[in-house]
């Protein structure tokens, strides 16, 4: 091996000091004359000769793989510059690179209002990352930029923008090499456009390493404008950049390519959020808590005030003008935001920005928002509904607000709440909150195949409705037949009036009775009736009525027919019907007792309506088709304190199972057949257990404890049942395929 060869590929100190000189003086080894004496002589002279040259050569050899393996293993950094994940955000600009950024500089080109997802975003940038459908975001190398004077550019970041950049540090989507990230966010704070250079700040963008036009650049504002004009998106040169910004308007908007993110009210760290799952009733209609409304609007708002005491109109408090905390009407003086908390809507309305804070106030109040803004575009409004968490009014509409708002029903009122608590918690309780939507959002468009469906980003997981899981399809079941299950306690003679009823039904499968006393054992097995079809009895271990909705494993049909042991008057054609129609709808509970909630405006709750109505909301399990996956939800998935509160009071069992199919799929009941009596054939209804008032108050008291759980009110109403299509027709009976289907 030649020297010249080595110090072309390694320097002298890799070589572990030795020079070519000493390389190039070593004499070869004479021919040897004899070949005994050749080894003896030879060999020795050789070893010490070249003795210092083989160590430096296995000291060379370890340090090489030493350096391989360092170069093969040690994390890759994008810039040298970029300092440790968790010293990311740093406030010590001083220490930082210098770049000068001369007064002619090229600035970042103007903002492209055409700019679409599919015009200004390169996807191909933008492989799975960490081996996931998610985009990888980096973060540009941190600099000082000063002008040709000397003077900074760039100001230390707000602690807000430091939040926005430690949640991406810490978030999934981070990669600390921004030379090969999806999306890039530069470390320069463009929050509030009244702190910025707006020239300076445009050539400091141009001057970032992957700039490019701003493609697949992300860039975080929320007080966009200045005086006078106060425009809608920030006044920065920001070419094709994405813009996050928090005053967009419809006009200024680039749909599918920016996002609009809330105003973040930094005032209200500490702030107590308005959190339980059940305050609907609020003293007050409606607050006002805007100090920057226009002179007309709030004069608009204080005539209301005057005229109907459940409004609120609230100002700065003149003996304490900058106190955030306090807010006043007349010479009364409120704490703030708290007092939100005791309005059911509350304003906001546009001021010299239309992005407000008071949209950020409200929400952490549990408070819906009332937007009177009429061109601006609602926070994460490519995914979220806002129409279930906000009412729009338009400016001009501001005198019919006590119109608007108290037509709004309760039942609305409350499911509009608990989706205003659950959109505050999710996605605008903190700045980190607010980063990770807008990352999650534009992942979900660079991967559609595997984004969240809009159920999925505006529903609590617990109302969240089922879209078709592969073990319930939404279509007919390719298994026929159903499978009886019957409850009951000790009234064997109806027992058995029941079982003979409905074992002729052609669909039948199996009949499984659920014995639920355990002071007494079933009759023996000579005393049942002899019947054409499999009977198993099981006796239960403590006596609950949640007991006839367990996932037994002998049911083995994908319907259940869950009917009472005193339902003797249904007909076989009745029960064949109602298998056929639940055929056809399987994610609904389909049967023969109709019921109705309906909301009582004396005593504010929900009641329990069994009268003659134009509407049902509930199907009753005594005599009701579903399907075998929801007794696996009731039985393991449905809130504890519900099924706590069934075995406890020994009642609504049946309410329970109509709330989790509600839950589950947003979907009414659907009743079967005309008929409204099915127990006691000689029985009046003033008889019937049903007809009980205590029993009725108790029954309402279960709707109203269940919708407190869910927080919302599940239950839909349906206007129509199901009857056989020649059911009233006036045609021989031959022609007809269910002939005995009862009218009551």
């Amino acid at each position: 091996m030649h020297s010249t060869t080595r110090s072309s590929l390694w320097d002298d100190d890799t070589m572990g000091g030795i020079s070519d000189h000493q390389h190039n003086t070593v004499a070869p080894t004479a021919p040897p004359s004899k070949r005994g004496k050749a080894r003896t002589l030879t060999i020795p002279r050789v070893k010490q000769k070249y003795r210092k040259f083989y160590f430096a050569l296995f000291v060379l050899i370890m340090f090489s793989v030493l350096a391989a393996a360092l170069l093969q293993f040690w994390p890759v950094q994008g810039d040298r510059d970029i300092p440790d994940n968790i010293q990311y955000t740093v406030r010590n600009i001083p220490h930082l690179p210098n770049v000068v950024v001369e007064e002619d500089a090229e600035l970042a080109g103007e903002t492209n209002p055409s700019c679409r997802y599919q015009t200004c975003f390169d996807v191909y940038r933008c492989p799975p990352h960490a081996d996931a459908n998610q985009i990888s975001v980096g973060i540009s190398p941190i600099r000082r930029y000063l002008d040709s004077n000397g003077v900074i550019i760039n100001s230390p970041p707000t602690r807000e923008y430091d939040e926005i950049l430690e949640a991406i540090v810490e978030s999934e989507y981070f990669t600390p090499d921004s030379a090969s990230a999806c999306l890039v966010v530069p470390p320069i704070d463009l929050l509030n456009q009244n702190l910025l250079r707006l020239k300076e700040t445009g050539q400091v963008l141009a001057q970032l390493p992957r700039w490019n036009s701003g493609m697949n650049h992300l860039l975080f504002n929320m007080l966009p404008g200045t005086l006078p004009d106060f425009n809608t998106t920030i006044d920065v040169a920001t070419g094709d950049a994405i813009i996050a910004g928090g005053g967009f308007s419809s006009v200024t908007y680039r749909p599918e390519f920016d996002v609009s993110i809330p105003v973040f009210n930094p005032l209200l760290e500490g702030a107590t959020p308005a959190l339980k799952s059940h305050d609907c009733e609020r003293p007050l209609l409606l607050v006002s808590g805007q100090t920057n409304i226009h002179r007309e609007y709030r004069e608009q708002l204080d005539d209301l005030a005057s005229d109907d005491a459940a409004i609120l109109v609230l100002d700065h408090c003149h003996h304490d003008n900058v106190n955030f905390s306090r807010r006043c009407s007349r010479d009364h003086s409120y704490q703030y935001p708290d007092v939100l908390k005791e309005a059911t809507f509350c304003a906001v309305i546009r001021g010299s920005r239309l992005g407000q804070t008071s949209l950020h106030e409200a929400l952490l109040a549990g408070c819906i928002p009332v937007v009177i803004s009429d061109f601006y575009v609602m926070p994460f409004n490519e995914v979220l509904d806002w129409t279930q968490a906000s009412v729009k009014v338009r400016e001009e509409q501001i005198s019919q607000l006590p119109g608007i708002l108290r037509s709004i029903s309760p039942g609305r009122v409350c499911d509009m709440q608990a989706h205003v608590k659950y959109f505050y918690q999710q996605y605008f309780s903190s700045m980190k909150a607010i980063t990770l939507t807008t990352l999650k959002i534009i992942n979900d468009r660079v991967f559609p195949y595997s984004a969240r469906s809009l159920d999925a980003w505006n529903e609590p997981k617990q109302l969240m409705p089922m879209r078709s899981p592969l073990f319930l399809p939404f279509i007919t079941p390719a298994s026929k037949g159903f499978t009886a299950v019957v409850l009951t306690y000790d009234r064997i003679e109806s027992l058995f009036a029941v079982l003979r009823s409905i074992v002729d039904t052609p669909s039948l499968v199996k009949i499984i009775v659920v014995w639920n006393n355990q002071d007494k054992f079933p009759p023996p097995r000579d005393s049942w009736p002899t019947l054409s079809k499999p009977l198993k009895v099981i006796q239960t271990s403590e006596n609950k009525l949640s007991n006839r909705f367990y996932p037994y494993s002998e049911i083995e049909t994908e319907c259940i027919l869950a009917i009472d042991d005193d339902i003797v008057m249904l007909t076989t054609d009745e029960l064949q019907f109602g298998y056929e129609v639940w055929r056809e709808f399987p994610d609904r509970i389909v049967g023969y007792p109709g019921r109705l909630h309906v909301w009582d405006e004396t005593n504010h709750m929900w009641k329990y309506e069994s009268e003659w109505t134009n509407d049902i909301s509930m199907v009753l399990t005594g005599a009701a088709f579903y399907h075998k996956y929801f007794s696996h939800v009731y039985t393991y998935l449905m809130p504890t304190e519900i099924k706590e509160w069934v075995d406890g009071h020994m009642n609504c069992e049946d309410i329970a199972m109509n709330f989790v199919v509600a839950n589950a799929t947003a979907k009414a009941p659907i009743k079967v057949a005309a008929r409204k009596k099915f127990k006691c054939p000689h029985c009046t209804n003033v008889e019937l257990l049903s007809s009980d008032e205590a029993h009725m108050m108790e029954r309402s008291q279960c709707i109203t404890e269940f919708t407190r759980v869910y927080g919302y009110m599940p239950l839909v109403r349906a206007p129509f049942r199901a009857d056989p299509v020649l059911y009233k027709e006036n045609v021989l009976d031959d022609l007809k395929k269910f002939k005995d289907v009862g009218s009551l």
